[in-house]
């Protein structure tokens, strides 16, 4: 039987499909907060209060509140790297921008558009003409007490809008409303956000940590860096299917940290062949995991984690998801993880 968090999770995006868009007021329209029923306070969120369970959600990204307190840097550097070293007709931040708000992807662009003005590019879909496959790339918040937004999916591609030169915290988006505990005491809220598994309390140590140590907003300065969840994400569609279960790639990301079902020890993170060559390692490693057999302390079985039952989806190295990842930054089409590289080595990072 999926778990709880899978069918909550399946039940609020089916009904999202269905549901009328739920368009929040501008961030600057907040002199004159909305408010519901239940709450009269004034709340800097109260524009969120009203959100309904399985609606769509206007938000400003820099008021949404994380719900894990680390990150998997290479997959923000890829996406960073890509906008801004990518060898794409038109800037891919877009294009991701485009696909995250449920359209497709990007259609066409002035020369000078920015995530801050969406009337300076077009997505490949209208509003109100989206279907179930490009409403599945949206991301999710429930919203807490006051109002506040929680991100429970899609930490890493707001970061990425926060730090484009072309975003920023007040670039808005539409997302998936799972939920809505506005009217929750903190105590109670937490409560629940555990048991329904919507929040990632480990450090990049996994060591376990408390609510108070999450960071406020979205950004790379608030996160911590999880080596082993970045390694993960260039391992999608090789090794596993993603989107299974919420912080999958941290479950797996902590297996490869407690369980060393891999040597990593000659892992060099900044050379392509060397993290190609990891990347291939990791993923013929959770392909061979028993599908019944609990990833690390998970709690979910590696069938639930979206493990594959044919590396690389039973395609040679050279094809299918394995053969784009290793693509150099030479290449037309460069891969995900030349990007990531490429954008680290640019800007001096490690």
């Amino acid at each position: 039987m999926p778990s709880l968090s899978r069918r909550l999770l399946s039940t609020a995006v089916g009904a999202a499909l269905a549901a009328p868009v739920l368009l929040a007021p501008p961030a600057q329209a907040a002199g004159r907060p909305f408010f519901c029923g239940h709450d009269h306070r004034a709340t800097p969120y109260a524009r969120y209060l009203c959100a309904r369970s399985g609606q769509m959600l206007d938000v400003r990204i820099g008021d949404v509140h994380p719900t894990q307190s680390v990150l998997g840097y290479d997959e923000v550097y890829y996406k960073l790297g890509r906008s801004t070293l990518g060898k794409d007709e038109l800037n891919h931040a877009l294009d991701d921008w485009c696909e995250t708000d449920g359209r497709d992807g990007v259609a066409s662009a002035q020369p000078d558009a920015t995530l801050l003005d969406p009337s300076s590019f077009t997505c490949k879909m209208a509003v109100g003409t989206e279907t179930s496959e490009s409403k599945a790339e949206m991301k999710t918040v429930v919203v807490g007490p006051g109002g506040q937004p929680y991100l429970t999916d899609g930490h890493h591609t707001f970061t990425s809008f926060a730090e484009d030169p072309i975003g920023g915290l007040d670039t808005h988006i539409r997302v998936i409303v799972q939920a809505n505990y506005s009217n929750l005491t903190r105590q109670e809220f937490w409560k629940r956000m555990k048991a329904h598994k919507w929040v990632y309390l480990r450090d990049a140590q996994g060591n376990r940590i408390g609510v108070n140590k999450l960071p406020r907003q979205v950004g790379l300065a608030g996160f911590q860096n999880d080596p082993y969840r970045g390694l993960l994400y260039f391992g999608k569609k090789v090794g596993f299917q993603p989107d299974s279960v919420p912080f999958q790639e941290f479950y797996w990301g902590g297996w490869l940290r407690d369980d060393k079902p891999v040597d990593l020890s000659g892992w060099d993170r900044d050379d392509f062949d060397s993290y190609l060559a990891t990347v291939e390692a990791i993923t013929r490693a959770q392909v061979d995991h028993p599908k019944d057999a609990e990833v690390g302390d998970s709690g979910f079985t590696a069938t639930e984690l979206g493990a594959l039952d044919e590396w690389n989806k039973g395609k040679d190295a050279d094809k299918g998801n394995f053969g784009k990842l290793s693509r150099p930054y030479t290449d037309v089409k460069p891969g995900k993880l030349a990007y990531a590289l490429q954008y680290k080595a640019v800007h001096h990072l490690s």
